[in-house]
Order: C-alpha cells, then sequence, then structure tokens
C-alpha cells in the first residue's frame, strides 16, 4: 500500500535565482567535482557511473561509504553549519570550515587533509563537463561562497529529493537511485526501458565518450533539476529521453507552464513555476509524470510490465 504522501507548503521551497549565486554555485560545483572525483577513483565501477554521485542528507550532500583498502571513509559537505567533514572507519576525522576560498586553495586544503588521515589519493584535476576549465590546483578564479544561498540550494534539493523518490517508487523496472551528478551539477532520477540503446555520440567536454556510451547503454527516460547555467539561465527542472522519437518534442506536456526547449533537446520546468504553485509537490509530480509518458508512450515501452499499480 502506498504510504501517505507528506506534502509540503510553498513556504518550504527557498527562493532561488541563479544569478544573486552564479559566482557562489560555480565554486560549490568546483569543490564538489574535487570530493567527486576521490570517490571516482577509490570506488568500483557501477553501471552508467553510478559509483559516483553523492546524495541528499539532513545536512547536506554526502558521497556514501567510500573504500580505502581495509578502512572506509566518507565525506560530507554540511550546508547548514558550512563544514566538510571527513569521517574514517578507525576513528579518524577532520573538519574543514567552508568559506569563500579558491578552487586552488580548497583542493589543496583537501589533499592535505586527506594525507593526514592515511588517506592519499591521486586524481585527475581537471574538471568534467566543463569546456575549457582549469585544473583545480591552478584555479584562482573561482573563489565565491555565499553561505546564505548555498543552504537555500540545500533546502530545495531536499524538496526535491523527497519528490523524486516518490516518483521513482512508482516504478519497478531498472531505476537509478535518487542522486546528485558533480560533472553536471544536477539532482537526478532516470527509469530504463530494459532495451538497449543506440551507441551515444558523446562529445561532452571534458568527458571520455566511452563513459557516455556506457551511461547510454539503453533506453532512458531521465528528469532531473540543476540551480541554472546549463542552458536554462534560471533554476530549472528538466525531462528527457534517450533515444528519442521525433513526436517526443511535439507531445503535450503537464503543468502549462512546461516547455519543449530545442536547444537542449529537454521539456523544461522553472522551478519558480513549481515553488509558488498552490501544491508545489502535485506541480512538480505532474511534470514529472506527464513527460515520462511521453518518453514512454512515443518509445513504445512496456508500461505494463515497468509501473506500479496502486
Amino acid at each position: 500500500m502506498k504510504a501517505p504522501f507528506n506534502r509540503s507548503k510553498n513556504t518550504d521551497w527557498p527562493e532561488l535565482h541563479f544569478q544573486d549565486w552564479s559566482d557562489t554555485a560555480a565554486t560549490l560545483h568546483l569543490w564538489t567535482q574535487v570530493i567527486g572525483k576521490i570517490r571516482l577513483v577509490q570506488s568500483p565501477w557501477t553501471n552508467h557511473s553510478w559509483h559516483v554521485p553523492f546524495y541528499v542528507t539532513a545536512r547536506g550532500l554526502n558521497s556514501s561509504l567510500i573504500p580505502y583498502g581495509g578502512r572506509a571513509f566518507s565525506v560530507e559537505f554540511d550546508l547548514l553549519d558550512h563544514q566538510l567533514s571527513i569521517l574514517v572507519s578507525d576513528g579518524g576525522k577532520q573538519k574543514i570550515p567552508l568559506r569563500p576560498m579558491c578552487v586552488a586553495d580548497f583542493y589543496m586544503k583537501i589533499m592535505s587533509t586527506m594525507k593526514d588521515l592515511g588517506l592519499s589519493v591521486d586524481i585527475y584535476t581537471t574538471p568534467s563537463e566543463i569546456a575549457n576549465g582549469t585544473p583545480f590546483e591552478e584555479d584562482v578564479e573561482h573563489c565565491q561562497y555565499d553561505s546564505k544561498f548555498v543552504t537555500r540550494f540545500w533546502q530545495a534539493l531536499v524538496q526535491i529529493d523527497r519528490i523524486f523518490k516518490d516518483f521513482r517508487a512508482r516504478f519497478i523496472g531498472k531505476c537509478s537511485p535518487v542522486h546528485f551528478f558533480w560533472g553536471s551539477f544536477d539532482l537526478a532520477v532516470t527509469r530504463f526501458s530494459g532495451r538497449e540503446a543506440p551507441l551515444h555520440p558523446g562529445g561532452v567536454p571534458n568527458f571520455p565518450d566511452w563513459v557516455a556510451q556506457e551511461a547510454y547503454s539503453h533506453e532512458v527516460s531521465s528528469a532531473g533539476f540543476w540551480p541554472g547555467g546549463g542552458g536554462f539561465e534560471d533554476a530549472a527542472f528538466y525531462s528527457y529521453t534517450y533515444p528519442a522519437s521525433e513526436k517526443f518534442a511535439d507531445k503535450k506536456v503537464k503543468p502549462d507552464a512546461a516547455f519543449y526547449s530545442k536547444e537542449l533537446a529537454e521539456f523544461i520546468l522553472p522551478y519558480d513555476e513549481v515553488r509558488r504553485s498552490t501544491s508545489p509537490d502535485e506541480t512538480l509530480m505532474t511534470f514529472l509524470q506527464s513527460t515520462y509518458e511521453a518518453a514512454a508512450s512515443t518509445g513504445k515501452w512496456d508500461r505494463s510490465a515497468l509501473e506500479k499499480n496502486f
């Protein structure tokens, strides 16, 4: 039986305009890449790169447990108290304050702290999925950190994570966790039809083609949230399918504020349309469900075998 759906209020969804904190977002994005690449090199490969994302917690974003020989550790961005915590299974722990700091300084501090904890690692320091990215150790451009907006961003993720998990629970086919990808800096959830897909063309900046091809090895309907700067210059929800039928873009989806972007090849719903609606939860769930139905119907998915009947 479906559990009661605890609905949020408008006041639970923070105001979040990308232009107000774009410099901070760029810095935080790169900081998460430093930690994400540590998880990447220490974790066994899992299909569709599911071994690399972070997860939303009651305080921020967490790496989950990362193996290191006979030990293990985890890293959490505490976006309430604004500190980064490294916890080791042998009892070791360190905290690093999150404050205005250039990416180069953050990188050096992380590597030094990891070494002090007996967790020496080597990572590829060029940012992923960013064109012409500066290696972490050389980046003295991105130094902004406005804690007020970072906390707002996390508060939005808390609400979105809850709705995405409810949406995920309605599908019995293969489905990703709800997870935060530090490469693209978005929270996402992906459903699979179960059929193989055509070879993905790749072409993502600083992202090996073979990784993209493995990620899209099977047909998907994917939805997510980004804070802005990804082609749509404000916080927004998105939904796309791969491979996409020509009919996908022509499908009528809900709510009325949602639209198809030819440039991004995705349906878009501005975050503010959800935040300001009478029922943010229902508005977002409507978008997730209607865009999935557009993908599944045009892609001829076997929906009777993939969806729960409550």
